[in-house]
């Protein structure tokens, strides 16, 4: 085993360890008990959009009803002392894009997490909740109530063992899964410090796109958010038309007329990523270039050539299709 590449000496002594045998066995009894899905990323039910993440986890514990498959997923993120602004805005925007069914995804912390999860369970909306521990307790104990509704829409989501603490640097973790669970991510209220611009953070270097609800200047908890806004680190969000606008999602899409040529001239970029989407049909933004080995950014302006050139045409939630 030692001569295998990635294995090497201190793995096989891991192996040969009996009382890390008896903990993997702990933990086996647990999962098989709670009913706890486990996901490893070479699994198909292993979230898309986390594997294109370089840091994305191994393993992911689930429990409850997840359904991620074709979904759009959002995260909302933010303060802990949450204000009337924040509800204000949070209950608005939950009750308008219900039209969508996304599913909602936040950390079940007190403040925006807490109440984005309550509203989308009102609006009978699938919600996640990415914790900062394991799934033998839930923290803060006073969303107990919440956690366990989660678990018939939606559910929880973890990378840590039973038996893990929510120490301060698990959270930071966890804020990575929060950020490379969905395709866009929304930070409702901050200060000029905090977890949830780490999200957005993470979610920036992901390539994902990132909204800020703007305040007054002089309210704290706006702060961050209009740090975010004013140094381009994320675009402004003041309803659901935003997003829509961004992402390119609309409810009935509107038949659009293109002109295919007979013959067209594509360069070696462009018949790459022309002949993935014959082959692989509708794709997403990320997934292409993934595939295609191009950046993020060369990838979308090849695909507005093959648009123009007739050839493709995008969808909404930055899907794109051959014509």
């Amino acid at each position: 085993l030692e001569k295998i590449i990635g294995i090497g000496s201190f793995v096989v002594k891991g192996l040969q360890n009996k009382s890390i045998l008896k903990k993997a066995e702990r933990e086996l009894n647990f999962i098989n008990k709670n009913k706890i899905s486990v996901v490893s990323f070479l699994d198909e039910d292993y979230p898309e959009k986390l594997k294109h993440c370089v840091d994305g986890p191994i393993l992911i514990f689930q429990k409850g009803k997840v359904n991620l498959k074709n979904k759009r997923i959002i995260s909302i993120v933010g303060t802990r002392r949450i204000t009337n602004y924040g509800k204000s805005f949070l209950k608005e925007f939950i009750s308008d894009i219900k039209k969508y069914d996304p599913v909602i995804v936040s950390g079940l912390a007190y403040g925006i997490d807490i109440y984005t999860h309550q509203l989308a369970l009102q609006n009978n909306l699938q919600t996640i909740g990415v914790l900062a521990h394991g799934l033998d307790n839930i923290y803060p104990k006073t969303h107990q109530k919440e956690a366990s509704k989660m678990l018939e829409n939606g559910g929880l989501i973890s990378e840590f063992w039973s038996n893990t603490n929510p120490d301060r640097e698990n959270f930071v973790k966890r804020n990575r899964i929060v950020a490379g669970l969905s395709e866009a991510t929304i930070v409702v209220e901050s200060a000029e410090k905090g977890g949830s611009l780490i999200t957005a953070e993470i979610a920036n270097s992901y390539n994902r796109d990132v909204f800020a609800v703007p305040g007054r200047v002089s309210d704290i908890y706006s702060r961050g958010c209009n740090q975010l806004i004013k140094s381009n680190k994320a675009a402004m969000i003041t309803s659901v038309k935003d997003l829509e606008y961004i992402l390119n999602w609309e409810t009935e899409q509107k038949p659009k007329a293109i002109q295919k040529q007979l013959f067209v001239d594509l360069d070696e970029q462009e018949q790459n990523i022309y002949d993935y989407l014959l082959e692989k049909g509708r794709q997403n933004l990320d997934a292409i270039a993934l595939e295609c080995q191009y950046p993020i950014f060369k990838t979308a302006t090849v695909l507005l050539h093959l648009e123009l050139k007739g050839v493709a045409k995008p969808l909404p939630g930055k899907m794109f299709e051959a014509v």
